[in-house]
């Protein structure tokens, strides 16, 4: 006999399968709503700077060098080679001191045969002056003649009017004397016509020719300058500070040689960042380290321009420079801006500016903790900066370059 089994209840399978999606996505949904770890970083490794109330002193620091107020660059007016060197750096040398001296057979052709060009104008003014002096000399030769040509039919028309008064003579014989008249009249003013044509004809030529001569001694006389200036003098008086020629080196037309300067006559000029140089004017004080001593002085140039991201700074010092400051020597300088009586202040952050908003890690008072919060800033120094807002007296902020975490909020100090 065939006994029937009972059916399994399967609900409750389904009840667990149910429990455990839910479950599984209850913790997924958790997981999703918490925040990311905060990226841990070395304390030691941070610039960290207390905001402070008080004094700030705005100041502009820069580096740059000792530069001769009087100097000046001596330069090759022709190519050539260098034979010798006849002074070196250091050297004290008057204006007309030979600093090297130079050779180019090819400019010393020019030179002659500038010279000779020269000379072949002037002979040619000196025979062009003789072959119209003597067209002229025949010239007025033949107008002396026709004067006396003129004087005899004048006295021929007279004698033939008075032997015609007195019957003697023919109407016509004194028709021809008069005619013979006009004709030596009209000779006459020709050659005197041919004789002024003449000596215009001989002024112009010869100033043309002159104007031709002119020229050629300008030629030559910059020939022979060039001959000349292969002896290259300083130009002025002083010290030299540059000069790397060596004999056999040849040199360019217009390439720098050597540079003459007053050693005695320095000023700072300091390369101040773009950044900082606008609130630079003429006047302000500074001071200026020259690593044998700080001497005080006072901006009197501002570089209109910008090169390589810097402003040149021009400073004349108010006290005698220290010994041992030359030319080229590297030096410190501030610049003093203003100084504000009371103000909240913070050191300068790396990566900020004046008058604009960051985004800083101010520590926590736990001091292991650094949250990002915005802080306005405003007037800056080259080491401090003014705070406007976003920081209170006491709080503490990140200075370094915190670009690797800018997508986090939160760091950890260990």
């Amino acid at each position: 006999m065939d006994i029937p089994r009972p059916k399994v209840k399967r609900h409750r399978t389904r009840v667990m399968v149910i429990t455990g999606i839910a479950v599984v996505l209850i913790t997924t949904l958790g997981l999703s709503q918490l925040k990311p770890a905060a990226p841990e970083i070395e304390r030691a490794t941070l610039m960290i700077s207390e905001a402070k109330r008080g004094p700030m002193l705005r100041q502009v620091h820069a580096n740059g060098t000792l530069v001769p107020e009087d100097q000046r660059f001596v330069s090759a007016l022709t190519a050539g080679r260098v034979d010798k060197v006849l002074v070196r750096p250091g050297a004290t040398v008057g204006a007309d001191d030979v600093l090297v001296e130079l050779s180019n057979p090819d400019v010393q052709l020019e030179a002659l045969d500038a010279e000779r060009q020269l000379k072949l104008a002037e002979a040619d003014i000196a025979t062009l002056r003789s072959t119209l002096e003597t067209a002229r000399l025949a010239q007025t030769s033949a107008l002396a003649t026709a004067r006396s040509e003129k004087k005899e039919a004048e006295r021929a028309a007279a004698v033939a009017e008075r032997l015609n008064t007195d019957g003697l003579s023919s109407a016509m014989e004194v028709e021809r004397a008069h005619d013979k008249l006009a004709e030596a009249n009209e000779k006459f003013e020709m050659e005197g016509k041919r004789l002024e044509l003449a000596n215009e004809a001989l002024k112009a030529q010869i100033e043309l020719r002159k104007a031709d001569a002119e020229r050629l001694r300008a030629i030559a006389h910059f020939q022979k300058e060039r001959v000349t200036s292969m002896k290259v003098k300083a130009g002025a008086p002083g010290q030299v500070q540059q000069l790397d020629l060596q004999p056999g080196q040849w040199v360019q037309s217009g390439q720098p040689l050597a540079r003459i300067a007053t050693p005695d006559r320095l000023k700072a000029v300091l390369e101040v960042p773009e950044s900082q140089a606008r609130d630079i004017a003429l006047g302000l004080q500074a001071t200026v380290d020259t690593r044998s001593g700080v001497v005080k002085g006072h901006v009197v140039r501002i570089d209109p321009g910008v090169q390589n991201g810097s402003v040149a700074v021009d400073i004349a010092f108010d006290a005698p420079l220290p010994r041992g400051s030359r030319p080229d020597l590297g030096i410190d300088g501030t610049i003093v801006i203003e100084k504000i009586a009371e103000v909240l202040s913070v050191g300068r952050p790396a990566l900020g500016g004046s008058e604009t908003t960051l985004r800083l890690f101010r520590l926590e008072p736990d001091g292991h903790t650094a949250v990002r919060v915005p802080v306005q800033l405003g007037r800056a120094s080259f080491d401090a900066v003014e705070v406007l807002s976003g920081l209170r007296a006491g709080d503490r902020v990140i200075l370094s370059d915190m670009s690797q975490w800018e997508h986090a909020d939160r760091v950890r100090l260990r």
